[in-house]
């Protein structure tokens, strides 16, 4: 990728996508980059940046769920996230951590130059139909809570119409038979 500010790639696979929005790179009290871009589910990206010596980078992302019939982004499954590697110009691994759906990663260089970032997500189809499994498993269940409460109320609704209707009709006798002068 080149060192332009505000630069972007943008790349869809072809199973469902997983967006990976690295909203701000601060690579410097003075200089701030931005990424945003888009990956699959096993895919992994990484980005070059020249980083001066003790200079602390923070990037913040946020992972989401492609949705190819609503054609829009899902909130985070439990269990979706991300890998961050991180490898100094001499190729040791600066950080290499697993993160939640959304978050912050922060390092500092002891060594200036290229510093390769890369990020992956953790899914893997498995992940991502059990992520959708639940979401579904919990749309499900949040549609028969509220038919239950439904029915509930239905069935307190027709025994009291009943029992005032019985009342009613005891009474209608009532005075139909004092009427007749036979009670």
């Amino acid at each position: 990728m080149t060192g332009a500010a505000g630069r972007g790639a943008r790349a869809m696979a072809g199973g469902g996508a997983l967006r990976a929005a690295v909203a701000a790179v601060v690579l410097a009290a003075w200089s701030a980059h931005g990424l945003y871009f888009h990956i699959g589910e096993t895919e992994k990206r990484c980005f070059i940046e020249e980083i001066p010596d003790e200079t602390m980078v923070i990037g913040n992302y946020r992972t989401q769920l492609w949705d190819k019939q609503s054609e829009s982004f899902l909130p985070s499954t439990p269990g979706l996230g991300m890998h961050v590697e991180v490898k100094d110009p001499d190729g040791k691994v600066v950080l290499s951590r697993q993160y939640g759906s959304e978050g912050r990663f922060t390092f500092t260089s002891h060594t200036p130059g290229e510093h390769q970032i890369c990020l992956h997500s953790n899914s893997t189809r498995m992940a991502l139909f059990a992520g959708g499994k639940l979401y579904r498993e919990e749309r499900f269940r949040m549609t028969s809570e509220s038919t239950n409460q439904r029915v509930l109320w239905w069935s307190i609704a027709q025994t009291i119409i009943l029992i005032l209707t019985g009342i009613w009709q005891m009474r209608h006798l009532k005075s139909f038979f004092e009427a007749k002068k036979l009670v």
